[in-house]
């Protein structure tokens, strides 16, 4: 099987500026998901899609080639992630390129490991009825049955229930979380989506699941990778 590893990064971020080249633990931020997938030993083609020169430059140090730049209009903050992933698929079928399933590694998710690369493609591959498969992380201290909101300057409950509740007796939910999107490349042409009626789920423990939006995350996640053996 061919699998294409796309990994997106975009060179406005609003959240943490320049997160996506800024060192973490010693290497760039994207350094970490490269270095992933070339160590996968399925991934047969990674492709840096991003609209920096910059970022382009940290990444083919890191021994990945980035032929040309994101077009603008794929890389704004309305640009939606399918928009670009399609126009990569199509701009390698046109060079001759096909590959049977696309993986998306976001740098932001640095806490992944090779094996949830190759186990998730494993899964998938030998499934037999599923199209896709997704990161997702069980959800714990917020689960909606804890979820209040403010009416009136006072606390009422999310879902209508004051009650106290046991863990033990909730239905186990998930949220969804970056570690790894993986899908075959004609379901992901026809649903433009890695989330659909045809998805299972690969299931991570909370550590793995943190990803980098702000300043807070970025110290949580550098902790992680410091203190994880």
């Amino acid at each position: 099987m061919k699998v294409l590893a796309i990994i997106p990064a975009r060179g406005g971020s609003k959240g943490l500026p320049g997160k996506n080249i800024r060192p973490l633990c010693g290497k760039p931020l994207i350094g970490w998901s490269i270095e992933q997938a070339k160590a996968s030993k399925y991934i047969t083609e990674i492709y840096v899609s991003t609209d920096s020169r910059e970022i382009a430059d940290v990444a083919e140090s890191f021994g990945v080639k980035v032929p040309e730049l994101r077009p603008a209009e794929l890389a704004s903050d309305t640009a939606s992630s399918a928009s670009f992933i399609i126009y990569t698929i199509e701009k390698l079928k046109n060079e001759g390129k096909e590959f049977d399933y696309v993986i998306l590694l976001e740098p932001t998710s640095p806490l992944r490991e090779v094996k949830d690369i190759d186990t998730a493609i494993e899964l998938l591959h030998t499934h037999g009825e599923a199209d896709s498969i997704v990161g997702v992380c069980k959800t714990e201290c917020a689960h909606p049955v804890f979820l209040v909101k403010i009416k009136n300057g006072f606390l009422s409950p999310y879902l209508g229930n004051m009650e106290a509740i046991r863990r033990q007796e909730l239905d186990e939910l998930f949220y969804f979380e970056g570690t790894v999107y993986v899908s075959k490349i004609n379901a992901f042409l026809e649903k433009k989506s890695f989330y659909h009626e045809r998805t299972i789920p690969y299931i991570v423990p909370k550590w793995k699941s943190f990803e980098i939006d702000d300043i807070d995350d970025w110290f949580i996640i550098e902790s992680i990778f410091k203190n994880k053996q």
